[in-house]
């Protein structure tokens, strides 16, 4: 199972995955070229991208449900935030779940 982590430092925003750097896929898709989250928007959608096609491993599937998962869920993230593999998959089954 892998771990997302997002925390805001002195230097910006810094996301991992199991403790690397999430690679932000703007070669595959890009909405902005910085992650961001807690709001709506170019770079959380990013985020979500990312967070997406790290989870699946399928670009197409993580554009399709970029929008929604960062609406519901990097939108909603604090300052620090941290959710596993299976918190994603939990966020996908909830409303919306047909989309996915």
């Amino acid at each position: 199972m892998k771990t997302y982590q997002g925390d805001r430092t002195i230097d910006g925003v810094v996301v991992t995955v199991d403790g690397a750097v999430l690679d932000p896929r703007d070669d595959l898709k890009r909405y902005c070229e910085d992650f961001e989250w807690s709001y709506e928007g170019p770079a959380p959608r990013q985020l979500a991208f990312a967070i997406l096609l790290d989870h699946f491993g399928d670009a197409s599937r993580a554009e399709r449900l970029a929008e929604r998962f960062m609406r519901d869920v990097v939108a909603n993230f604090q300052n620090e935030w941290e959710m596993t593999s299976a918190d994603v998959d939990r966020a996908l089954a909830g409303p919306g779940a047909a989309a996915a």
